[in-house]
């Protein structure tokens, strides 16, 4: 990367690190206050799930718009609702207030992570899209990882308002970085370009657009029964406490944040078709194992395989995203698009996780997510996709230059 784009990387990498790191701290601990305050298993998922259907309703329109008008203003606005966000969260007292807050807060992430990803994409040098994007992904692993582990200390220690305050401080630290480092909106690529930009349909039904879809889909979906369940499983089943339950959610985001780099680097280097798929089946086994756990280490090393997969996965995932929004003149749409999938997949998991608590047994859960991922890692595997990133974009699709 030329100096200039450094500087951009580095504002973003910065920005999202400490917005990731605040939400980080907050997060894991929702579940626990939930249950406490007698919530059941679907308002429990309801908590998670909000967040991602507001999201996922919003992604398309300000994935595109930033294509339009350009990155920093979504992101800067974005990252300022995140730190009102967390003066919500001190004055919550019900778990319908807690899902109401993390409505809103999904709203100002659809405006955050895919604009920030597609900003990179603007400025990723060709064939380094795997170290990039590994090496961006680093700063959201990390945090998520620093995170749960400072959360579960600051409610032990002191009190849950002061973990939501701590989210507070960090959220109001990305918003300034991004506000005052990152270039005005003239300087960048996206704006003001004349070309046609893709629409979510024209997007939906390029069949291999949407294999990758599913695979981030499935991945996130394991995500979402992890998050939103794993600290009441361990809570009720081993009588973990807040500090143990933080180490094991982090555990899988550290070892896939280590990773991100290194994966991203071979796959720039090797099939990033195959190494999304491998990945994928890593992560589809682990987590099926989590049903037969019995007990704080076997939790520990399942945790460690399943962030394994996930590193191997993602870099390759999202470098092939940039790829098709190069392709398409379409950068903020298709890492829209991927964000949907992220969205989704939480949504789908969380809430499927709290009715299968509800319904069956909380420890079936985490099979059916196994079952997701490799039937969606085998699915990817299919031939076709390494061909079609060959092929031309035929001048009528959404990317040609109308001027």
């Amino acid at each position: 990367m030329i100096s200039a784009h450094k500087k951009i990387f580095a504002a973003l990498f910065l920005s999202i690190f400490c917005s990731v790191t605040g939400v980080g701290i907050v997060v894991p601990l929702l579940p626990v206050y939930a249950s406490k305050i007698g919530s059941t298993g679907i308002y429990i998922g309801l908590v998670f799930g909000a967040f991602s259907l507001s999201r996922t309703a919003f992604l398309p329109y300000f994935g595109r718009q930033s294509d339009i008008r350009g990155r920093k203003p979504f992101i800067v606005i974005g990252l300022f609702a995140y730190a009102l966000v967390s003066v919500a969260f001190i004055l919550s007292t019900s778990v319908e207030s807690l899902i109401g807050i993390r409505f809103v807060q999904g709203i100002a992430s659809a405006m955050i992570m895919p604009v920030a990803q597609a900003y990179l994409g603007d400025i990723t040098v060709e064939g380094s899209e795997g170290l990039t994007m590994g090496l961006f992904n680093m700063a959201m692993f990390l945090g998520l990882s620093l995170g749960p582990v400072a959360g579960g200390v600051i409610y032990e220690k002191i009190s849950l308002d002061a973990a939501f305050i701590g989210m507070g401080i960090l959220s109001t630290a990305a918003f300034l970085s991004s506000l005052l480092l990152l270039p005005s909106v003239h300087s960048e690529k996206a704006a003001f370009r004349h070309v046609i930009r893709p629409t979510l349909k024209m997007l939906i039904t390029n069949k291999l657009l949407m294999s990758l879809f599913m695979l981030r889909f499935a991945h996130t979906a394991c995500i979402g029964i992890i998050w939103a369940f794993l600290p009441v499983y361990a809570s009720q089943s081993f009588n973990m406490g807040s500090s143990a339950i933080g180490t094991l959610v982090m555990l899988g985001i550290l070892v896939s944040g280590v990773l991100q780099a290194p994966m991203g680097w071979l796959a720039d280097r090797f099939s990033k078709q195959a190494l999304s798929a491998i990945g994928g089946l890593i992560v589809g086994i682990t987590i099926f194992l989590f049903q037969w756990a019995d007990g704080f280490w076997d939790m520990f090393w399942i945790s460690v395989g399943f962030g394994f997969g996930g590193g191997m996965l993602t870099p390759s995932i999202m470098a092939l995203a940039i790829i098709w929004g190069n392709r398409l003149e379409g950068m903020g749409a298709v890492m829209s698009l991927m964000t949907m999938a992220h969205s989704l997949g939480m949504l789908v998991g969380s809430v499927g996780a709290g009715w299968m608590m509800d319904v069956i047994d909380l420890k079936y859960a985490f099979g059916s997510g196994g079952v997701l991922m490799l039937v969606c890692s085998l699915v990817f595997l299919l031939p076709g996709y390494k061909n079609a990133m060959s092929r031309p974009v035929p001048d009528h699709v959404p990317g040609h230059p109308i001027d």
